[in-house]
């Protein structure tokens, strides 16, 4: 009797496991339908597409870069059309037609056209190929007016970098070039941009340390091209940004006017304003064309840039560094003054020479100076004067001065190769040399020679710290886009203002008094007075016998062997408004060769820029003066004391 009751019960539970799981199968089939409805009628077309392998691709369209001005609005880098010519094969048919039809209408070689065909040949027959570019407009035209015979022919209209005054901005806007594997190796940088084939981006000076500013940001294209490459639609875009405007410090006039003055010399000359830091002229000679580096430069034209002695390619402002022979007096007075190891008045005899260490120190003047004061010292260059306070000061505090007043450190301005120059001390001497500092070298400091090395830059913000009493910095741009760059620098310098008062005093000297080894070079403007210092510093060792013979002229030496000519200065005196230094590479000596480059130049910039004075005369430099070197003439009563 139980047997079919268990039959019964265990036959129950078959039926609802066997529901359960036809419901569920059926579930299943129901939710694995509508999704393939929803598949194969909803997106068909998109799957369609995906089948033919489809894929969505970003497209790149470059920005415009960003222009670069001079401080009153002059066009120093500006972006001009570029017109080329391409083809495509597919729509051409018969490319080597079209292309002997196109040469009858443009100059077009035959290489070229071979060259082309060749190209074709390698690349999917609806991808465009460049057949020529850099065309002039009436070319673009004709071709244009052609069309209907120049199937698959199409101009295209780009842009490339143009330098309007290319000689006169060369060492400081530098140049823009196609981006390289070496460029990709060395920045790191994940713009795609960088990526286009024969995309420009700066390669020297301003251009390249302000790349990101005036590369802006590309526009990009979302597109679906299908599974041979070929655009089926554009999806979306995102609006680029052009590149930043930069709006430099420097006078287009004053920078013209400058590299005039020194286009027969290998030289630099640096103009800044002590206020502010603004640099109204940078200049190195000799210069060089950058528009012939953006389309790709030629070997004979890279081989003379490179095989010139007077090194056109190089930024001799910023990166040639020299002994700042007597220039650097002024870094050791105020060290001294500010030591304490000597007074305003205190004098030391110079007999044309010192003995220290069984070694023989000679004065520039054979015969010596006699007894000098600080005064009297810078401005007659009397260098036993500095043998002995440098002793007194020691290397030290003599190269802690240096870097107070912007020697021996590295500005911070948008340009490569910038050199920190050396005021060196012991330390350095053992860590870099491996030996131990002498009292000798100390010496040789003192009077801006042996190891001690500035930039006309350096030398330039040494004069601007001087003349203003500031820390000021130099400046390079004025505004990136809206945005005004800051000054920096303009609190009080380290140092005693009636210390400073003393070395200006000695400076104005040089230039104005009877016996300043400038007086040649003044500034004879009431109001507009110039206080400088020569320098003169030797590139060659000058041997006892040589020295008791009599030592070999500047002119009669080969070029290489003569000495570097330095001026530094600032005007006006009374109220100090621009600083100047300049370097005339193996020019001879300071007064002759550089002093009266830095007269010309600081009265232009006097003159250009008003100084808040009316229309000045021009004022022409008497080449005959008979003070032009030093003499023993009693110092006028109208020559300041």
């Amino acid at each position: 009797m139980r047997l079919p009751k268990v039959e019964k019960q265990q036959s129950g539970k078959m039926s609802r496991r066997a529901l359960l799981l036809l419901g569920g199968q059926l579930g299943f089939m129901s939710v694995l339908g509508l999704r393939m409805r929803d598949l194969g009628v909803k997106q068909a077309e998109q799957f369609r597409l995906l089948a033919e392998e489809n894929r969505i691709n970003l497209q790149l369209i470059p920005p415009s870069r960003g222009l670069i001005y001079d401080r009153l609005g002059s066009p120093i880098a500006i972006n001009i059309p570029l017109y080329r010519i391409q083809i495509i094969r597919e729509q051409a048919q018969n490319p080597e037609q079209v292309l002997r039809r196109l040469s009858k209408l443009i100059p077009l070689s035959e290489d070229t056209i071979a060259q082309v065909l060749e190209t074709i040949s390698n690349r999917k027959p609806w991808v465009p190929v460049t057949v020529t570019e850099n065309l002039e407009w009436e070319h673009v035209a004709v071709v244009a007016a052609n069309a209907p015979s120049l199937p698959g022919i199409s101009p295209i209209v780009g842009a490339y970098r143009k330098y309007p005054q290319p000689h006169a901005f060369c060492h400081i806007v530098g140049y823009v070039g196609p981006v390289s594997d070496y460029d990709l190796s060395r920045i790191e940088d994940d713009d795609p941009l960088l990526r286009i084939p024969r995309f420009q981006i700066g390669k020297n000076g301003v251009e390249a340390r302000a790349e990101h500013d005036l590369r802006g940001k590309a526009e990009i294209k979302r597109i679906e091209v299908n599974s041979v490459g070929r655009v089926m639609r554009e999806i979306d875009s995102e609006a680029g940004i052009a590149g930043k405007n930069l709006q430099l410090t420097i006078d287009n006039e004053l920078q013209h006017t400058t590299l005039n003055r020194i286009k027969d010399e290998s030289a630099a000359v640096v103009v800044m304003d002590v206020r502010n830091g603004d640099i109204l002229t940078l200049a190195s000679a000799p210069t060089y064309d950058p528009n012939k580096f953006v389309t790709g430069i030629s070997v004979p034209d890279w081989k003379a840039l490179n095989e010139n002695k007077y090194r056109p390619l190089a930024n001799k402002t910023v990166s040639g560094t020299y002994p700042p022979g007597s220039t650097y007096k002024m870094v050791v007075a105020l060290a001294a003054l500010e030591a304490g190891v000597i007074g305003p008045k205190e004098k030391v005899r110079c007999s044309g020479s010192v003995e220290v260490s069984g070694r023989k120190f000679h004065c520039w003047r054979r015969g010596g100076h006699g007894r000098v004061d600080l005064v009297r010292s810078l401005r007659e260059s009397c260098d036993v004067y500095f043998y002995d306070i440098a002793q007194r000061v020691g290397i030290e505090k003599i190269s802690n001065m240096a870097r107070r007043l912007g020697l021996g450190i590295r500005h911070d301005l948008p340009l490569p190769a910038i050199r920190r120059g050396l005021a060196p001390t012991k330390d350095w001497k053992r860590r870099v040399k491996g030996k131990d500092w002498f009292i000798g070298d100390t010496l040789n400091a003192g009077i801006g020679q042996g190891f001690t090395l500035a930039s006309p830059m350096q030398l330039a913000v040494m004069s601007a710290r001087i003349a203003s009493g500031t820390a000021i910095s130099p400046r390079l741009i004025n505004t990136t886009g809206d945005a005004l760059m800051p000054v920096s620098g303009t609190t009080p310098l380290d140092v005693d203002p009636e210390h400073l008062a003393l070395v200006r005093l000695g400076m104005y000297e040089v230039v104005n008094s009877g016996r300043g080894t400038a007086r040649g070079s003044r500034i004879a403007i009431q109001g507009l007075e110039m206080a400088g210092k020569t320098g003169t510093s030797q590139v060659r060792f000058i041997t006892k016998k040589e020295r008791a013979s009599g030592v070999i002229r500047n002119e009669d030496l080969p070029w290489e062997r003569r000495d570097h000519a330095l001026f530094v200065a600032f005007a006006p005196y009374d109220d100090p408004k621009y600083a100047i230094s300049v370097v005339v590479e193996h020019g001879g000596g300071g007064s002759k060769a550089a002093a009266p480059i830095a007269h010309d130049i600081m009265l232009a910039t006097l003159e250009r820029t008003k100084a808040g004075y009316g229309k000045l005369p021009s004022q022409k430099r008497r080449t005959d003066d008979p003070d032009e070197q030093p003499s023993d003439a009693p110092v006028k009563a109208k020559d300041r004391a």
